[in-house]
């Protein structure tokens, strides 16, 4: 048995899933910078949660520089520090809402497009949009850099009992019970919103998916989620063959 398969606790396997996730959405190009943040609350704890470092570009974050954070923001495991609004965006949502378990911040490409339009919404014209029906809040109102738990609880009360939350004029949030459920949400969120604008760019009309449709959808997506699991794992293994090293120790 190699050192990849032996038996890992759960919460160095969160550490691996969160690094896993930081990557790959390096990888596709999700991230900016060494801005935005991936978090996900320790196992077994409800007032922690692990985030990445500040100062890190996502492809060179490993296990072992993730950081563990308390409610109040205050780190209380790991060698580095915190970007600031991670901590007013983070932790109130972690707080405000049971079911985020795993929170993911981006100002990824299309979906940020939209957040740039008045009243930019997420339309139910493709399947991959269908993911979503019914899951989507929106923020209207940009407040500039969040920096105090009033504009974190203010996020929170716009996302509600919504798993996306679109940002304006900044980027969205993208929350779930795991690392893998919140990461295949991303990914096709993204590439909703990349099909959307594209179909937009034409100048003609959106062809619309009557609702009934649309909620039918989107309970038979909801119904099995082990494409989402199977997503996420095959993800590690593309890191493990293309990207030595990213496990850490």
């Amino acid at each position: 048995m190699n050192a990849r398969n032996m038996p890992i606790d759960v919460q160095t396997q969160a550490k691996i899933d969160l690094s896993a996730a930081l990557r790959s959405a390096s990888r596709m190009g999700l991230g900016e910078g060494v801005c935005n943040h991936f978090s996900l609350a320790v196992p077994g704890t409800d007032d922690r949660f692990y985030i990445n470092p500040h100062g890190f570009h996502w492809s060179e974050v490993t296990p072992d520089d993730i950081v563990t954070v308390d409610i109040a923001g205050k780190v209380v495991a790991g060698r580095h520090t915190v970007e600031p609004t991670a901590f007013f965006i983070h932790s109130r949502i972690h707080r405000g809402n049971a079911k985020a378990r795993c929170v993911l911040h981006t100002h990824m490409p299309f979906a940020t497009a939209l957040t740039l339009l008045e009243m930019g919404r997420l339309e139910p014209v493709s399947q991959t949009a269908m993911k979503f029906y019914g899951k989507v809040a929106y923020d209207d109102q940009y407040n500039g850099l969040a920096l105090d738990d009033t504009e974190g609880d203010r996020m929170m009360k716009c996302l509600g009992d919504a798993s996306v939350l679109f940002l304006a004029n900044h980027g969205v949030i993208v929350t779930g019970e795991s690392v893998a459920y919140a990461f295949d949400d991303l990914y096709y969120l993204e590439r909703a919103c990349m099909a959307q604008v594209l179909a937009e760019s034409t100048g003609k009309r959106l062809r619309p998916i009557e609702p009934s449709v649309a909620a039918a959808t989107v309970q038979q997506m909801d119904a099995d989620r082990t494409q989402s699991t199977l997503h996420f794992e095959s993800l590690k293994r593309l890191l493990d063959r293309d990207d030595t090293g990213w496990r850490g120790v």
